[in-house]
């Protein structure tokens, strides 16, 4: 029994099992969300979106090599800018334009879900780790380097904002997504991208490249099956 035991503390420490247990579990759930929504009971999956969002997240952390405080400084610090930016943007319509958000999201502060602090910190940290595992990216500056995780966010944004505005994440004015909604989303992404590579020059997170790919094509399933 103690063997047992003693064997499954193991497979959950080790790195390798640890990234394979995230794969599937993130396959699963976005395979389950794109045929939930589509032939389904929409309502009660896309009321999961908040657990799905805190899910990935905790995988993320899960994967992470070593969760040392300086991880932790840059995720309050992308979280804030991420969360504050979007106060000013549902508030004013200084930022990204006039929108609102929906319930979906859970409990919200100035019209912000707070888990839109965590989403813009998974979406850019993905971002970066992405483009520093490419080859001719990692001898450029932080300045350069931070323009491809900042284009890589922005291009994500782009294939997600149909698919929200469809389930009623969040609302555009006249139902026009703004052009400068992805002005802003590049800058915004592109400080806090700069900022993430400044602290750290290599970030390592196995799960980083494959979350942001299933969650790539799952809003890209729904945009193709929802037109």
């Amino acid at each position: 029994m103690f063997k047992n035991i003693d064997h499954i503390k193991n497979l959950f420490s080790s790195a390798g099992s640890r990234f394979n247990i995230s794969i599937f579990i993130a396959l699963l759930v976005h395979t389950a969300g794109v045929i939930g929504i589509v032939y389904f009971q929409r309502d009660f999956f896309l009321g999961m979106t908040s657990v799905n969002l805190l899910l990935m997240f905790t995988l993320l952390l899960w994967n992470e090599v070593k969760l040392q405080n300086r991880f932790w400084y840059l995720f309050i610090l992308a979280f804030a800018i991420g969360f504050f930016t979007e106060v000013i943007g549902v508030n004013t319509g200084l930022l990204f334009g006039s929108y609102a958000y929906g319930n979906y999201l859970g409990p919200k502060i100035s019209g912000v879900p707070l888990l839109i602090g965590i989403n813009w910190f998974c979406i850019v940290y993905c971002s970066v780790v992405a483009i520093q595992c490419l080859p001719s990216i990692q001898n450029l500056s932080p300045v350069f380097a931070a323009l491809g995780a900042a284009f890589i966010a922005t291009i994500f944004d782009w294939v997600m904002e149909p698919v929200a505005m469809e389930f009623n994440y969040w609302i555009w004015e006249n139902n026009q997504i703004p052009f400068f909604n992805y002005v802003c989303w590049f800058c915004i992404a592109y400080l806090i991208a700069l900022i993430f590579i400044y602290v750290q020059k290599q970030h390592k997170n196995r799960f980083s490249i494959p979350l942001l790919m299933i969650q790539f094509i799952f809003f890209v399933a729904l945009r193709v099956l929802l037109d």
